[in-house]
């Protein structure tokens, strides 16, 4: 009887968290799709950012998105590495896991706090988008090295025990056979780390965003629109409201939508990665 109301309980969760995210996406949709046009994602804002399109802000949060991405790979993946397969003080490991976890969840804001004191200032690269994806690196870096520590963990031991017994190095066998391994994993973890970096507003408000632009940025230290925060400056900044708010439904509809582009086109080269891992063996 416990065991049936569980899987109740359980399903009933999982169907109200499908709503939910029907009923938002499905709202932003009805509110946002009239205004969506190839002029709309294509063109220059002008007239005080109430006509024209949101081009700059659209390649502005790409930008931010995969440079993020970047940054956060090499250091994620070492230090996952290195938690995983070379420490091995449990306790050690389990304080470390544990200030991870801590630090992702830490308010977004505290992390823009910090990238504007170090990037901005201290570096002086000043509000740019080099701070703005610095900024948004060490917020999905927490999130990336947990996932990948996973993912790392998962790759059965008796796959280094053969490949150290075949003579290779524990370096060689990292690199050649738990690596490849774990790679689909690994992609899930950038996946995630992804949606993240796309939809964050607060990092990028101290770091990187500017409310308009004429240009698209032409290098690392330009100033770069993005979509989260010109969805902020449109909701509550302007003289004409209600412009402002149909441009800010079709950006946030927008925004879901580059969301899951980023995470399909992530899917896709883990999948594509995977049958050819597949057919190798």
């Amino acid at each position: 009887m416990k065991k049936v109301l569980f899987n109740h309980a359980i399903k009933s969760i999982f169907f109200l968290n499908i709503l939910l995210v029907i009923l938002i996406v499905g709202f932003i949709f009805i509110k946002g799709y009239k205004i969506i046009s190839l002029k709309f994602l294509f063109t220059m804002p002008y007239n005080s950012m109430t006509e024209g399109g949101i081009f700059p802000a659209l390649v502005g949060t790409f930008l931010l998105t995969s440079l993020s991405i970047i940054f956060a790979l090499p250091p994620g993946v070492i230090t996952a590495i290195y938690l995983n397969e070379y420490v091995k003080n449990k306790h050690l490991i389990n304080i470390i896991k544990i200030s991870i976890n801590t630090l992702a969840g830490v308010p977004s804001v505290v992390f823009g706090l910090f990238g504007f004191s170090v990037f901005v200032k201290f570096f002086g690269f000043g509000v740019s988008l080099l701070s703005g994806a610095f900024t948004l690196s060490i917020v999905i870096l927490p999130i990336f090295i947990s996932a990948t520590i996973e993912a790392l963990s998962a790759v059965p031991y008796s796959l280094r025990e053969a490949s150290m017994a075949l003579g290779a190095t524990k370096l060689y066998t990292i690199r050649h056979t738990v690596l490849p391994a774990a790679f689909s994993s690994i992609m899930t973890a950038i996946i995630l780390s992804t949606g993240r970096a796309a939809g964050e507003t607060a990092p990028i408000l101290f770091t990187a965003a500017v409310f308009f632009q004429k240009n698209l940025p032409d290098s690392l230290f330009s100033p770069v629109m993005a979509l989260p925060y010109h969805i902020y400056a449109l909701m509550t900044e302007g003289t004409h409201p209600e412009k402002q708010v149909a441009i800010a439904y079709g950006s946030a509809l927008v925004l879901i939508i580059t969301v899951l582009f980023l995470i399909s086109l992530a899917v896709f080269l883990r999948e594509k990665r995977r049958r050819y891992v597949n057919f190798k063996h």
